[in-house]
């Protein structure tokens, strides 16, 4: 792949970055037109992806496998998107996501006692 074709986006501590095909590992979701990337944990904002139709995703790592948010753990979303969607955040300028498929991670952070991820 030529490194042109790589495409990443950050809006605040959320990485998207462009990938070629989801692990067969992920857990499929119900297919939805607005995806909640991360929650915040200090405001009750929130990252989303919205778009006009019915996209499929999919959870990977601990989040596949627990009822909590996923700001609180680690792991992937991955997004399917044969239009473009756009991200949004009450405190961040949306981005315009192109048709791919996407990874979205937390940015995370080190601290004796714990990796976690970097509060919004």
């Amino acid at each position: 792949m030529k490194t042109t074709d790589c495409q990443h986006y950050r809006q605040g501590d959320v990485l998207i970055e462009r990938i070629v095909r989801i692990p067969a590992t992920a857990a499929p979701q119900k297919p939805s037109k607005r995806i909640i990337l991360a929650h915040g944990e200090a405001t009750g904002h929130h990252h989303a992806l919205e778009t006009d139709d019915r996209v499929g995703w999919w959870k990977a790592g601990e989040i596949a496998t627990t009822n909590q948010k996923p700001s609180t753990l680690a792991g992937e979303l991955f997004v399917s998107l044969p239009a473009r969607g756009v991200v949004t955040h009450q405190e961040h300028s949306a981005i315009q996501l192109p048709a791919g498929i996407y990874r979205i991670t937390r940015q995370r952070e080190y601290s004796p006692k714990a990796i976690r991820n970097v509060a919004d």
